[in-house]
Parts: structure tokens; sequence; C-alpha cells
């Protein structure tokens, strides 16, 4: 994997910079404990997963403090326009399985990425669940993608648990309709409510994002036992603080 031109690395910057304001309109985002992320090697992030729009919310936070690459699924990774970026970015393109696809290479295609990734010093954003929660906790059930590449883990390669909550109960997860949302209908709500808004006065989902170092423990579970007992201590580590009650953020300032 080749290091990314500097106008890419520029586009880049200026992009998440583009992100992170337009996504502060509506989020407070807290970042615990992003100090012990180490700054000089590579990273593997592995969050729970709430909400369609957290993966935005982790990458454009996290990126002016690591080179963070995600691994992005079919669905978002061939939308029109975004596409190129996410070529020239480096993002790691996988099918869509729970969208229908019958790639069984799919594993091995996010595997070998990853070690790439890692190789050329880059961190990585990995969901172990694959799919956001239909319930206010986490579950991995018997997904294998984070365990094979922790299997396989170079030894430079730092491991960190992200802890996200506050966003179980918004518009981009599952809470209230049982159904992941539409990406570009979201978008386009998403879009509306902060004009409606007059940009700067959206009431404000707080969402906090908490970082702990579990490349041990993950390392030991990963070598020293079975799939099942590594899934089972990564939901532990999401799910500490029991099951989140969905949160209603309303929508305009000036309804009650």
């Amino acid at each position: 994997m080749k290091e990314k031109h500097p106008i890419v690395k520029a586009m880049a910057q200026f992009i998440f910079w583009l992100g992170r304001l337009m996504l502060s309109l509506r989020y407070r985002v807290r970042l615990l404990n992003m100090d012990m992320v180490d700054k000089d090697k590579p990273v593997l992030f592995l969050p729970n997963h709430q909400a369609v729009v957290d993966p935005m919310l982790l990458v454009s936070f996290v990126y002016p403090h690591k080179n963070i690459v995600p691994v992005v699924t079919a669905t978002y990774y061939d939308l029109p326009i975004i596409n190129k970026f996410f070529k020239k970015w480096g993002a790691v393109r996988v099918s869509d399985l729970g969208a229908g696809s019958r790639n069984l290479h799919v594993l091995n295609d996010i595997t070998q990425s990853a070690m790439l990734a890692f190789d050329s010093k880059r961190s990585l954003v990995i969901y172990p669940s694959g799919q956001i929660a239909s319930q206010g906790f986490e579950r991995i059930l018997n997904k294998k993608a984070a365990y094979e590449i922790v299997k396989d883990l170079p030894e430079d390669v730092q491991i960190v648990g992200v802890r996200i909550n506050g966003l179980w109960g918004s518009m981009w997860s599952k809470a209230w309709t049982g159904k992941s949302p539409d990406f570009v209908s979201s978008i386009g709500k998403g879009i509306g409510y902060a004009l409606a808004n007059l940009l700067f006065f959206c009431p404000k989902r707080h969402v906090s994002m908490v970082f702990e170092d579990i490349t041990s423990e993950c390392r030991q579970r990963a070598v020293g036992t079975d799939r099942k007992i590594f899934n089972d201590y990564l939901e532990g580590f999401y799910n500490v603080n029991g099951e989140e009650s969905p949160t209603f953020v309303k929508h305009y300032f000036f309804t009650r």
C-alpha cells in the first residue's frame, strides 16, 4: 500500500475538518482517554456500532490524532462522488454480506487489507459486530473479522477499544423503527434540520467516545482461546454500563 500523495493528505485533512465542523452543528462529541492512543504505532480501533453516523463521527474526530483508514462496505463505498475520495484515501472496500452479496472471500479481503495497512504504519477501524445495533447494547455473536485480524496481528500494533454512547435513539439508529436508516435520505433530513435551525441553533446530541488500551486482553483471547470467548470479551467491554435507553433529542430549537 503506497504512501498517500501530499495532495490527497491535504484533501483528507480539509474534508475531515469540514466534516467535524458540520457534525458539530448537531453533535457535541467528547473524546475520553484519547491520550493513551500511541502516536507512533499503528493502531487497530475496535468500536461498538450504535448508528450509521458513528463511523463519520469517529473517523473525523480521531483523524487529527491518527492517520486512520476505515473498512467500508460496498453499500457506502460505491456511493457517487465520495467513491473517488475513498479510493484516493485508501479506505478498504468489502462486500456487504448483509445486503445479499455472495462474496465468500470477504473475510480474507478484510484481513489481507488490514495487514497491508499495518505494514504501511496506518491505523485501521474495524467494527467487530459488522452492523449497527438492533438494541441498546452491542452484540457480536459469531462474527469473525476482528478475531481473525487480532489473531495474526503484528507485534507493533496497538489495539484500542472504543466505547461509543449517546447515539442510540438518533435518526441514524434502529431504535425507533427497527430498520437500518437509508444513508442518502438521512443526509437530506440532516441538511434540512440544520437549515431550519439556521445552522447554529441545532439542539445538540451529546456523544462520548471512551478509548481504552485492550491490546494484551485481546491478544490473549485471540491466540489462547476460541472466537466465542474473544467476542464475549468485546461484548463485555462495550456493555460494561448496561443497556442504553434510547435518547430522543428534538430536531428544532423552537419546539419543546
